[in-house]
């Protein structure tokens, strides 16, 4: 593989830090906390409306939920109002935008550019908006017609190279997001009307029917059929963490993970892996990266992508065209590759583990039979997928046990475990993640009493450690309260630095309250201070760990416990309220309305536009493999027939009815 040199260099270019955005899906309240404790710096969920996701929709009260439980990390919430509108949806749209601004959340993400106009034009709105790759970005031109019209982000086509990437970044300002992990589209996004056309359902509505996931035959251009029944649009899933650093460097802030449909072990392991990765890149850098948000992330398992939904991985066209990006045989799940039959003791199957194999049953083993007595417990049951891809869809129940009868699978053939019981088992542990901010407590002797001061400490980017935020109880009434200062991003362009609350940078912010308490020494003194230690380390359900606690007497006092508990408490309170403070400084933006296109109508005789080419897949590329007779012209599904059209130049691929 060839990693363009430019993109070698960049890094070293850059010199001031860059603050690094791991940004995970969250199909509900309770996925986006796993997501959080799982060390995301930012989560996107749908709302009730107008989402591109009409299964996973949730209250106006559940993301506001979601943004108090963030804010505390310094985690970023996005929420999608990303489908095309029609007309009369408009000004329920705008109503949505300016609730979700007030309950807090970062930002929206927006494909229907009328409304981004509408939003700016009033002179009102002082959210952000992020441009959603429904948008279709593809190019330099459209990310600069977006960042002029005053979006704050723009989320990168999956298609683009890191090459393209950096040439981007190099003519724009506007920070980037480009995905890292999970399932692809066929088409370029929002560039797709096959739904519609065929199932009368708009993928640009939320209402794909995912007719690329299908089996379709493929004919040559007489109608003869090369392919029977194959899912030839099935992409494998994208996983891009081979090269993140090439990533990073070719100009990308925020590195999203695609699947707000996706359940919690899914979340919890996928970002798991990614943020191990990044802390690992970080530490490495001497400063270059830092995290955006903050917390210490603990993870009890060890994540591998491919132990939950995997449909095996490509790092799509990152570099270079691959020579595959399908799996032809199936669209579900293949979890993990094991080996190939018969089935070994080495593999260290388990009861509950389900496995597929793929391929037409010939001259036999009868490898998976000879299993069963450690394996059948399946849950969930064994799919009719499963049944028919394991060679039979005979099987007996008894007492909880699934039972293949006679199933036999060809020496050699591969099997794959699509689930792993004893990874679901730690995965679903209830600290297989959890997310701590470590805080010094301090209780010190003052003229006319005590202070306890809790400090909240953070890391440097390069790794020391340092106080940062500081509460005092001291003498009962305000005194100070002062705010952090910004750091800018490197030249101003094309990163995203955090705000004052969210942004590693040195300096301290403290508040404190006076009061008078009676100082009576200590009969025994190790007890006292034992106390003392104790108590103000009980930060019980909260997401603070004390990792020291200082007593600073001149001689030991005695305290009662329930007083030392009622300091603590004031100052966690207090912690835990500045914490959730937004301080992000908001910028009342105004588009150029003129630039705005018309209200999309109509499907396209273009219902596919794709930079997947099925030629290529097939080794049938016209430009590397021109042949006169066997290429790839139509896909049939039934009575649907579809038309390949190519274009070489552009080295895309287009699906419209024949």
């Amino acid at each position: 593989m060839h990693i363009p040199k430019i993109l070698c260099n960049f890094a070293g270019e850059m010199g001031k830090c860059r603050y690094i955005e791991l940004l995970a899906p969250a199909r509900d309240v309770s996925v986006g906390r796993v997501a959080i404790d799982s060390g995301a710096d930012a989560v996107y969920i749908g709302g009730p409306a107008f989402g591109a996701r009409k299964a996973a929709g949730n209250s106006i009260e559940d993301i506001r939920e979601l943004c108090e439980y963030a804010h505390l990390f310094g985690v970023r919430v996005f929420v999608t109002l990303n489908t095309l509108l029609h007309d009369d949806e408009m000004d329920e749209a705008i109503r949505l935008a300016h609730a979700y601004n007030e309950i807090g959340v970062d930002a929206i993400l927006i494909q229907d550019l009328r409304l981004a106009a509408r939003l700016f034009a009033t002179g009102e709105f002082d959210g952000k908006l992020h441009a959603s790759t429904q948008c279709d970005i593809r190019n330099v031109e459209k990310v600069k017609e977006l960042e002029a019209m005053g979006f704050a982000q723009v989320v990168l086509a999956r298609e683009l190279s890191y090459s393209e990437i950096h040439s981007i970044h190099e003519q724009t300002t506007v920070p980037l997001e480009a995905f890292v992990h999970g399932a692809l589209c066929v088409s370029y996004s929002g560039a797709c009307y096959l739904s519609e056309a065929v199932c009368g359902r708009s993928a640009n509505r939320g209402e794909c029917a995912q007719m690329c996931r299908l089996p379709y035959d493929v004919l040559d251009e007489n109608g003869h059929e090369i392919l029977h029944g194959k899912h030839v649009l099935s992409l494998l899933d994208l996983d891009r963490s081979a090269h993140l650093q090439e990533l990073i460097d070719s100009g990308v802030t925020t590195l999203k993970i695609e699947g707000r449909l996706k359940d919690a072990d899914y979340v919890r392991n996928v970002v798991a892996y990614y943020r191990q990765k990044l802390d690992a890149l970080f530490a490495a850098s001497n400063g270059r990266y830092a995290q955006s948000s903050y917390g210490e992330t603990r993870i009890a398992f060890t994540p591998d992508p491919a132990k939950t939904f995997h449909r095996g991985a490509t790092e799509y066209f990152s570099f270079e065209r691959p020579a595959h990006l399908v799996n032809m045989d199936t669209p579900k799940s293949t979890g993990e590759l094991l080996g190939y039959a018969p089935i070994r003791a080495e593999w260290g199957l388990q009861n509950g583990d389900g496995l597929v194999a793929f391929g037409t049953a010939a001259a036999q083993t009868d490898a998976y039979a000879n299993a069963s007595a450690s394996l059948k417990r399946h849950r969930p049951p064994l799919s009719p997928f499963e049944q028919s891809s394991l060679g039979t869809p005979k099987n007996s129940y008894s007492e909880g046990f699934y039972w293949p009868s006679r199933v036999r699978i060809p020496a050699g053939l591969p099997i794959y475990r699509t689930y792993n019981a004893e990874f679901q088992r730690q995965l679903a542990a209830k600290d297989a993640t959890k997310r701590v901010v470590k805080v010094r407590m301090t209780l010190r002797e003052t003229e006319e009493g005590f202070e306890v001061k809790g400090s909240w400490l953070r890391a440097n980017v390069d790794g020391s450690r340092y106080r940062h935020n500081e509460i005092s109880r001291y003498r009962g009434t305000l005194i100070h309260s002062s705010a952090l200062t910004g750091q800018s991003s490197q030249e101003g362009r094309n990163h995203w630095s955090p705000p004052d609350s969210r942004c590693p940078v040195s300096g301290e912010e403290f508040v404190e309250r006076q009061w008078k308490e009676e100082k009576i020494p200590a009969t025994n003194g190790e007890r006292a201070e034992a106390m003392v230690r104790q108590q103000l380390s009980k930060l019980g359900d909260t997401p603070f760990e004390a990792e020291e606690v200082r007593v600073e007497w001149s001689q030991p006092y005695f305290l009662p416990a329930a007083t030392l508990n009622a300091w603590r408490r004031e100052v966690v309170d207090t912690l835990l309220e500045q914490m959730k403070r937004r301080k992000e400084v908001r910028i009342i933006r105004k588009s150029d309305a003129s630039s705005v296109p018309d209200s999309p109508s109509g499907i396209p005789e273009a219902l596919m536009t794709c930079k997947y080419c099925l030629l290529y897949e097939m080794g049938r590329c016209k430009k590397r493999n021109p042949r006169k007779t066997g290429v790839p012209t139509y896909l049939r599904r039934g009575d649907l027939l579809l038309r390949i059209e190519t274009d070489c130049k552009e080295c895309v691929m287009k699906l419209k009815k024949a």
